[in-house]
């Protein structure tokens, strides 16, 4: 990973883009593509899209990424000073307390989410209470104080820093899904370097983990695309306590994952896979015989149906402040990108044959 591209990584990681509140992480995404992109354009909502404009007679095929994260927002002041939350996406309500966490204020302001001490629990009483009953103390000392500092809206996320593990791998909170946003702008910029013949959008979605709703928007938007390839993570099942009915294939180092089945158009998986054997990138396989859960879900069906393909990170604790991944795994998804951008001319109509 070259030092722009790291550098832009630590950036996205540290700006905090909880879904409904993404602008300044998609500022972060918008002023490192503008580098290298022939236009870059962001919607009402904040979705923002570059363009390496290609040959007029290629294919066109956005890769795409979510801006958005998880976290918390701000429900009620009450009269003690303490904060009432409610979730923003699938908030895991068994990592939750004890936490720093930062109020998105006009200001930040700091605070935690309570739990009460071992000390003053009964025995056996280990329940998670469910997040609407959990709490974050700013420490002011009623509402009045409180109110001073935050109001109800003001989004929440873990205080988590991007962290260094052995290896090649980082530990942070919201991996999912910036890794897969800072995918596709380093996927267009290689794509550009090669100067591929397909035109090739890199899109930032926002509002994924609520629904997919910035996907929705865009799939209707970029009505010259013919393919769509929907990045995002993955579970990483190679840890200690997965249950082994739920173990899969995808490993972390392993490299890119490559669904099949569901959305995943069978001429695109091909594409990918020959993609990666001519490229030396080597890929994993996933199974997703519903659904992909990511962008691709409502990318497919837009505007009758456009070829679409979901490519993911590996990733070790999915949702909570210490998602895990390695970045020579991201570093080949990028790569990734590129060899499908560049090899779409030869593969394109996307079509089944029937």
């Amino acid at each position: 990973m070259h030092e722009r591209g790291r550098t832009f990584l630590d950036d996205l990681l540290a700006t905090a883009s909880p879904s409904g509140f993404e602008t300044p992480s998609q500022r972060v995404w918008t002023d490192y593509v503008r580098g290298f992109a022939d236009d870059v354009s962001v919607d009402a909502y904040g979705n923002a899209v570059a363009v390496h404009e290609g040959a007029p007679d290629a294919p066109a095929i956005a890769c795409t990424g979510h801006a958005d994260e998880i976290g918390f927002i701000v429900r009620d002041v009450l009269d003690d000073g303490f904060l009432r939350i409610s979730r923003i996406g699938g908030s895991d309500r068994t990592v939750s307390k004890g936490q720093h966490v930062t109020v998105h204020a006009d200001e930040p302001v700091q605070g935690v989410i309570g739990q009460t001490a071992i000390h003053l629990r009964d025995a056996g009483d280990e329940e998670y209470e469910e997040i609407a009953g959990q709490f974050v103390d700013i420490g002011a000392t009623d509402a009045d104080e409180a109110r001073e500092h935050v109001e109800v809206g003001d989004p929440v996320t873990f205080s988590t820093d991007c962290e260094e593990l052995a290896g090649d791998r980082i530990a942070a909170r919201g991996i999912d899904n910036r890794t897969g946003a800072w995918a596709a702008a380093e996927g267009l910029r290689r794509a550009a370097e090669r100067d591929v013949d397909a035109t090739v959008y890199a899109v930032s979605t926002v509002q994924e983990e609520v629904g997919l709703q910035g996907a929705r928007m865009v799939g209707v938007d970029l009505d010259d695309v013919d393919a769509f390839v929907a990045v995002d993570v993955t579970h990483a099942t190679d840890n200690p306590d997965v249950d082994t009915e739920r173990r899969g294939p995808v490993e972390l180092g392993a490299g890119p994952v490559i669904a099949r089945g569901s959305a995943n158009h069978p001429v695109l998986v091909e594409l990918a896979r020959g993609a990666a054997a001519a490229d030396d990138i080597d890929v994993q396989l996933q199974a997703t015989g519903s659904r992909t859960s990511t962008d691709a879900d409502a990318f497919y069906t837009a505007r009758g149906g456009v070829p679409s393909l979901n490519v993911s990170i590996p990733n070790r604790y999915m949702h909570t402040p210490v998602e895990v991944v390695d970045l020579g795994d991201l570093d080949a998804v990028a790569d990734l990108l590129a060899a499908v951008a560049d090899d779409a001319a030869e593969a394109a109509p996307f079509a089944v044959d029937v």
